[in-house]
């Protein structure tokens, strides 16, 4: 599982990209994703995260993280994706998951409001949008509670606790 990062506005240390990075693998391996796969993780503003929600999910609220798979086509997106970052290494047997979009802001907030770190919370947010990349969702009881366990079962793996 290859991550390629938003480094235009990507506001990581080196410590948090490289723990972000092992957080992603995590989740590639607890859901048996082979090799050749890769995703984009992105940052935006309040009012980008904002703009995308309404966009896309018809909702004009901010929120914390979006994920857009693939094979859906977002042929209007106005942030670069995994085929037009800078730096872009990959190659046609790479397979795109596709784009996972963190607002930094309301991730601090919520960091400081859970009492926990930054690096936490990036770290579920990554993880969170990994799986909804995957086709996880949490629209019924049922869907959260198995989605929300995966999530918790990763975190508890690479010892990231609230």
């Amino acid at each position: 599982m290859k991550i390629y990062w938003d480094t235009d506005t990507t506001e990581l240390t080196a410590k948090q990209t490289a723990l972000l990075d092992r957080v992603a693998s995590a989740v590639a391996v607890h859901e048996k994703i082979l090799d050749g796969y890769v995703a984009s993780i992105l940052f935006v503003d309040t009012s980008e995260i904002q703009a995308l929600n309404r966009d896309y999910r018809g909702k004009d609220a901010t929120t914390d993280v979006l994920s857009f798979p693939v094979p859906e086509t977002f042929t209007n997106l106005s942030y670069p994706t995994v085929d037009t970052l800078e730096n872009n290494n990959a190659t046609k047997a790479e397979k795109t998951l596709g784009d996972i979009v963190i607002c930094m802001e309301i991730a601090k907030q919520q960091a400081s409001e859970y009492g926990h770190s930054l690096e936490r919370e990036l770290a579920f947010l990554v993880v969170h949008g990994m799986l909804h990349l995957l086709g996880y969702d949490h629209e019924t009881a049922e869907d959260e509670t198995s989605m929300f366990s995966i999530q918790d079962a990763i975190l508890e793996g690479l010892g990231i606790l609230r």
